[in-house]
């Protein structure tokens, strides 16, 4: 719920006062006099509600999506047996329609990072590429590499217009298993003004199946098999954990929180605490376009009393 009053709240409570004070020297009709006044003071505040898609809503505000979609995010361990990447895209809608009327901007990384989306307002669009972004085919995947995602990350928050709010969510099982380090993140930080890390996976882990354009349906409904140690026969499956040292690291080094993500419903002091600078802030562009204006529902109510009064006040004449 959004409040836009017209005039300043202080200004309506002292008109209201003085009001109060006029009615209560004849006390006639009070309680409808008094609940005309309650009307004026509702009415002023302009209680507007932000529609679902945010369409004509706008903010100063740039949404950054950074998406882990390297095979180890479909591991099978997100509340309790689902692969992680389902979580993923359900939460990153919850995320979009919760801060509706911001500017949206997607990067995906794997072996190799790539920029989906630089910032718009299209929030189908954004949706639906979301919704259609795929693991690494297991045929070619090489390995986990978060590093690779810095350069297009920095790109896309220089891209912000100066004066704007940039919020980034990196979502990651934080693994690397190419055998590189952690790099650091700290370079980004001065183009960062909210966001979280958000983990997926948990310590005990969970099993992949393969997933490949090439292979028929049969060979999708097969997991991954760990190989390290050729020794052994048959093969065992192969078990993606949480780095969430690697993932901790990050949030440190740009300054964001971490958020392990078991549940949709961590998230949302964070988005809370998000929607709230927003709401809060001076660098609203358009409040009312993308919402739901419902002060006209207390404005016929006003005017149907104020008409019952007027009426009443001739009889008396």
């Amino acid at each position: 719920m959004i409040f836009s009053p017209i005039i300043p709240i202080w200004i309506m409570i002292i008109v209201c006062v003085i009001l109060i004070i006029v009615i209560l020297k004849n006390k006639s009709n009070l309680i409808r006099r008094l609940v005309i006044i309650a009307l004026l003071f509702i009415i002023n505040l302009r209680i507007m509600i932000p529609s679902s898609k945010g369409e004509g809503f706008t903010n100063n505000i740039d949404v950054l999506f950074v998406i882990d979609n390297t095979i180890s995010m479909i591991a099978e361990d997100y509340n309790k047996n689902k692969p992680r990447f389902d979580g993923v895209k359900e939460d990153c809608k919850y995320i979009i329609d919760e801060l509706a009327g911001a500017k949206f901007s997607v990067i995906t990384f794997n072996d190799t990072s790539q920029i989906l989306i630089p910032y718009t307002r299209d929030v189908n669009m954004v949706v639906d590429t979301i919704e259609m972004i795929k693991v690494t085919d297991s045929y070619y995947a090489r390995g986990s590499d978060i590093n690779i995602a810095l350069d297009d990350m920095s790109k896309i928050l220089k891209s912000s217009k100066e004066g704007r709010t940039s919020i980034v969510f990196f979502i990651s099982d934080g693994e690397i298993t190419n055998d590189k380090k952690l790099k650091s993140f700290s370079n980004l930080k001065k183009y960062i003004d909210n966001g979280a890390v958000l983990g997926y996976g948990t310590q005990d882990g969970g099993y992949m199946k393969n997933k490949s354009i090439y292979y028929d349906e049969e060979f999708d409904k097969e997991y991954i098999e760990d190989k390290t140690d050729m020794s052994v026969y048959p093969y065992p499956k192969a078990v993606s954990k949480i780095d969430e040292d690697n993932l901790k690291q990050i949030s440190n080094d740009m300054k964001i929180d971490y958020i392990n993500m078991s549940k949709q419903s961590n998230i949302k002091s964070k988005i809370k605490e998000i929607k709230k600078e927003i709401f809060n802030a001076k660098d609203i562009e358009d409040l009312n376009n993308g919402s739901i204006d419902i002060y006209f529902i207390f404005s016929f109510v006003l005017l149907l009393l104020l008409i019952f009064e007027f009426i009443n006040y001739k009889k008396k004449l």
